[in-house]
């Protein structure tokens, strides 16, 4: 199968933390002491990776925005190309509301009317090349972007030896490929590269309502991040190891990550040109330092999209 015999849509997860209603809603369901400020800031970062993706991956079909009754207020929902999907839709009531990102990735193969071949986006990732369907599927298969990294289960041990805390986000990484092998004894020295993915609908399906179900059935009601939780990369090490996948070691020419509180967004951009970039916010974050993301994004973006208003 070629890539111009396939539909590709795009699934944004997407939530605006400084809405008050949402902000209420949070603080009646969080426990006590989790820091979660970072995870949730709305730098109006969507309307930016909007644009990029309008620019430069003018094929894409449709675009799922994933949301928890929230809409942006920059966007124009009549065009035909925008769905906005709600978590009410997908995620079952009995574990509603959900604020961990883990646990929610894992229901968007159920989006009504999304295509087998799709890729998979956080509003803090920018497409800052021309790019091909080929980018991202060879012969229909997705092309899974990963960083090398041949000592990550031993950076993790070490940490936890030292004493060393380690957050839940790689935690739930080091429960991925702990669970993978177990079952498949494979193991890939690979880590995130935090930018979009390319997946296929019936993988998740597969590792969701079949090869895992019963592991995955006890920590998606994880409200918040948990140590228990398990990241989608379970979905990537599945396709690889059935030959649904293509592993591609990537670089930071190809993709990189740049961090929210470290503002020298436009010398990294001179410096690597990449053709993906995202934009890390983290628990190291100031609103200072998000105060400068958009006007980066606006000189980096500066023509409105369709998408808009």
């Amino acid at each position: 199968m070629g890539v111009k015999d396939i539909s590709i849509d795009l699934v944004y997860m997407w939530v605006d933390g400084n809405d008050p209603k949402w902000l209420e809603k949070k603080q009646r369901f969080m426990e006590m002491g989790i820091n979660t400020v970072g995870r949730y800031q709305d730098n109006q970062e969507l309307k930016y990776s909007l644009r990029s993706v309008e620019k430069h991956l003018s094929w894409i079909r449709k675009i799922f925005i994933l949301t928890d009754d929230q809409t942006p207020a920059f966007l124009d929902t009549s065009n035909p190309k925008i769905e906005i999907v709600h978590h009410s839709q997908i995620i079952p009531n009995e574990i509603l509301p959900l604020f961990n990102a883990s646990s929610i990735e894992y229901f968007i193969y159920k989006i009504p009317g999304l295509s087998e071949h799709f890729l998979f986006a956080n509003d803090d990732t920018f497409v800052n090349d021309n790019l091909s369907p080929s980018f991202f599927f060879k012969d229909g298969l997705p092309i899974m972007r990963m960083i090398y990294n041949p000592l990550i289960k031993y950076k993790l041990k070490l940490k936890k030896a030292l004493n060393i805390n380690v957050n839940t986000y790689r935690l739930a990484i080091e429960n991925a490929f702990i669970l993978f092998k177990k079952r498949f004894n494979i193991f890939y020295p690979i880590s995130q590269h935090h930018n979009i993915d390319a997946y296929l609908k019936s993988d998740f399906k597969a590792v969701v309502e079949d090869v895992f179900k019963e592991e995955l059935e006890a920590v998606l009601g994880n409200r918040f991040r948990d140590k228990t939780d398990i990241h989608r990369m379970l979905i990537s090490y599945y396709a690889m190891a059935n030959k649904r996948g293509i592993l591609k070691y990537t670089d930071r020419k190809e993709s990189a990550r740049i961090r929210v509180h470290r503002t020298n967004y436009q010398k990294y951009i001179a410096k690597y040109n990449p053709q993906l970039f995202c934009i890390n916010d983290s628990e190291h974050a100031t609103d200072e330092h998000r105060a400068q993301v958009e006007p980066f994004l606006k000189e980096m973006y500066p023509e409105k999209s369709k998408f808009e208003k």
